[in-house]
């Protein structure tokens, strides 16, 4: 029998909230004030991008100085998140020892952060900085920072599969507890938009100069955005048979073009499929999903036929939550799976969609509103570069 992995309460930042409260409600309310306008040298128009309000405390590392890493805005984003799990951390360190405690990170772009600031100084200076190492642009050090925060000397892992990165770092960890290697796994993602990655999706002409409208007929395409989400993962029900579990997860890769989804939606429904075969459960089992929901013409069409592949007619309330986040990339999948956690724990509600409700005749998917019912049982769906998709199932068993 596969073995229990439940989720702790998650740990987060984006700028729809500096915590999981704040960010549910901001989903429940469709508050979309985090987005600001940001530039591109020598491009003339400005892209909606959803930044983190306020300043980041500066983090502190038990082993080596952080003058110049701890001034990247990663790991003070990364840093500000694992905070607020530090009591699930310390209870496991307890309960399983620092070597059963593994590491996964999902990351589209640690590293280029720290490359560009390093590269501004020697271009003004001469010379890098004098305490810049050439790891901290490396796409494994914020996970690698993470076991050094709370002394964990498990398996350290990063993923990266594109914008599926930190729900395919829960699978992983999850992976590593059935197996064995860990009871428990600190796992989730994180990302910030560097120049470079505003810069490379502005030459896909995949931004959109508008908030986000995903499925909307009027929609023009992405709003970035920056964040970090984690969990504990771990085999023991720390709430007494009420925790929330990953009850299923599925991936596919479709490997249809280096950008671009399949038309067909064949490749996402896989992965849902997959999802709900791991789980046991039936389509009409499913509470809410929370869509991917880009806002591009290609994803929006893909991830509706795969909606309907799966659920046919009877396709359960579904919304995006990337208009009120900003799409946040390699953390998107588990930033969205802690909004599921929320609707599933808080039971005040579904995420709103954010749209103007103008309908695309080619696309039957119709997003919910703002939809009152508690599930107990909810998809989470995060669709990548290359073709690689991820469906995570969260619920508790009855």
């Amino acid at each position: 029998m596969k073995k229990s992995v439940y989720l702790s309460a998650p740990g987060l930042i984006c700028c729809a909230g500096h915590n999981a409260q704040e960010l549910y409600e901001s989903c429940l309310n469709g508050w979309q004030g985090g987005m600001v306008l940001r530039e591109l040298p020598g491009v003339a128009a400005k892209f909606p991008t959803g930044r983190i309000s306020g300043e980041l405390p500066e983090p502190a590392s038990p082993t080596e100085p952080l003058a110049y890493a701890g001034g990247t805005r990663i790991i003070r984003i990364i840093d500000a998140a694992l905070e607020q799990i530090r009591p699930a951390v310390e209870q496991a360190l307890s309960a399983y020892g620092p070597d059963k405690i593994g590491v996964c990170l999902g990351t589209c772009d640690n590293g280029s952060e720290a490359s560009l600031l390093a590269h501004e100084a020697f271009l003004a200076q001469g010379a890098f900085p004098g305490d810049y190492r050439l790891r901290y642009q490396s796409a494994s050090y914020p996970a690698e920072y993470a076991a050094d925060k709370f002394g964990v000397s498990g398996p350290v892992f990063t993923v990266a599969t594109a914008c599926a990165s930190g729900a395919s770092a829960i699978i992983r960890g999850a992976q590593m507890i059935r197996a064995g290697l860990c009871g428990a796994v600190i796992a989730g993602g994180a990302d910030v938009v560097s120049q470079t990655v505003l810069a490379g999706f502005h030459s896909l002409e995949a931004l959109s100069d508008e908030l986000s409208n995903p499925f909307s007929k009027n929609r023009k395409g992405i709003n970035l955005g920056e964040g970090a989400a984690f969990f504990l993962l771990e085999s023991l029900d720390p709430a007494g048979h009420s925790a929330v579990e990953l009850l299923g997860a599925g991936e596919s890769a479709d490997a249809y073009h280096i950008t671009a989804p399949g038309t067909d939606g064949a490749g996402p429904a896989k992965a849902m499929q997959a999802a709900l075969l791991d789980a046991g459960l039936r389509p009409e089992q499913i509470g809410y999903v929370n869509l991917h929901g880009t806002g591009t013409a290609l994803n929006d069409k893909a991830e509706s036929l795969a909606m309907e592949t799966v659920f046919g007619a009877d396709i359960p309330p579904a919304s995006s939550t990337k208009p009120i986040t900003g799409h946040t990339l390699g953390a998107a999948g588990a930033l969205e799976a802690a909004i599921c956690r929320m609707a599933l724990t808080e039971k005040k509600g579904l995420p709103v969609h954010c749209w103007d409700g103008v309908r695309d005749g080619e696309i039957s998917l119709l997003p919910c509103g703002p939809n009152r019912q508690a599930p107990s049982i909810v998809m989470s769906n995060s669709f990548a570069f290359g073709g690689c998709n991820v469906s995570l199932i969260l619920g508790r068993r009855q």
